[in-house]
């Protein structure tokens, strides 16, 4: 089967559509859309002459395509997925699906009406040390699970986070949806459940008096590690009123109980997932393939064992996200093709932007218990 594909928003994330473009196999990366020039020309130098290129997406849309990978900033991500579906594509949508949850049931709900392929790019569900804790939950290893905690040091928040649109709510909602959909989704898919309940804190604790210090032109310049401490940091975002520093709890659906931290000032990249079991428990150590190892305590004694009963290395692999992205993408293309089913979910996806909107308005208003509201689709079970 030939299939051909086209990316909105080809600069930044738009690079995991090129993934897509395997002629050998029958697919094809034809079309692109992005508002600026040098990502039109550099995907024209890299596809070819014949490659359709545009400013409007919409005029994307009206190319022969069989799907489109929608890579555009997330406050689009809603706009772009209607009007994609409306035109009869199936879609890659990147995470999150939307910035709110009422964006997220009107792209299912569109996609439902149009009986088109919704695919997540929740790449973190391909990640090898993820698929490894949850292949040592699914064997029992660790009992019943009844906690998760994860803590997530964001080293280069100051540069990716504050000086471009993230930093804005209107156009992200919070960092604590935009950075932790991925995380949310992940303790979700791992306790085979969804956020009943939410609680959380936060602040702006350094970024905020630096911006208005040093306001910049709201373009994201890369990270500079001599860039340190914070107080160096230069050329904010215009506006920047989302929290650097956030701290959430969720009660999912099941009763488990889960923790996510996250701070955008800390000198390094980690994140490090907990899981608790009846019977024992898991961490990762570090997440880059080739440097990470899980570990695995579920032997009673009375000392800290720092290499754990059991111990998994995870093997270097080639491709961005830790080969996380071309799995992703390579799944899209086999699922259009009916040759395999989809290891994201457009339900999961909804329910981690709903956690982390909720948890977005308990943080602003004094850290008040704030109740997940259900999807009411009719017809949701088409996405099973």
């Amino acid at each position: 089967m030939k299939l051909k594909f086209g990316v909105i928003g080809a600069g930044g994330r738009g690079g995991v559509s090129h993934q897509a473009h395997q002629p050998d196999s029958g697919s094809f990366l034809v079309a692109a859309a992005d508002v600026k020039d040098a990502p039109l020309e550099r995907f024209r130098n890299k596809f070819g002459e014949s490659s359709f290129i545009t400013k409007d997406y919409r005029e994307l849309l009206d190319c022969d395509l069989d799907g489109v990978f929608i890579c555009s900033p997330d406050y689009l991500h809603e706009e772009q997925a209607l009007a994609s579906l409306e035109a009869g594509k199936h879609v890659f949508l990147e995470k999150p699906m939307a910035i709110t949850t009422e964006g997220c049931d009107r792209i299912l709900k569109k996609a439902i009406e149009k009986n088109k392929k919704l695919y997540l790019g929740h790449n973190m569900r391909h990640m090898s040390f993820i698929r490894k804790m949850k292949d040592i939950v699914d064997r029992g290893m660790i009992g019943d699970v009844k906690s998760v905690w994860c803590r997530h040091f964001v080293g280069n928040g100051g540069d990716w986070y504050f000086k471009d649109w993230h930093a804005d709510r209107t156009k992200s909602t919070s960092l604590l949806l935009q950075k932790a959909a991925h995380d949310i989704d992940v303790i979700h898919w791992i306790c085979n459940g969804f956020t009943e309940q939410v609680t959380a804190m936060g602040a702006l604790s350094v970024y905020g008096d630096l911006a208005q210090q040093s306001p910049g032109s709201g373009q994201n310049q890369g990270m500079d590690v001599g860039k340190w401490p914070p107080e160096t940091q230069q050329d904010f975002n215009p506006v920047v009123d989302v929290e650097d520093l956030s701290l959430m709890l969720m009660k999912l659906n099941n009763g488990i109980l889960c923790s996510y931290q996250q701070c955008h000032f800390a000198p390094d990249n980690w994140r490090n997932y907990t899981i608790i079991g009846t019977k024992g428990r898991i961490e990762n150590f570090n997440d880059t393939p080739g440097q990470t190892v899980v570990r695995v305590w579920n032997e009673r004694r009375c000392q800290y064992n720092p290499h754990g009963d059991h111990q998994y290395f995870i093997p270097s692999v080639s491709g961005g996200h830790g080969g996380a992205d071309p799995a992703m993408v390579n799944e899209f293309v086999a699922w259009i093709r009916g040759e395999t089913t989809p290891s994201t979910s457009p339900i999961a996806a909804r329910y981690a932007v709903a956690a982390g909107c909720c948890a977005t308005d308990s943080l602003r208003n004094g850290s008040i218990p704030v109740t997940v509201p259900q999807l009411n689709l009719p017809n949701s079970d088409y996405f099973a």
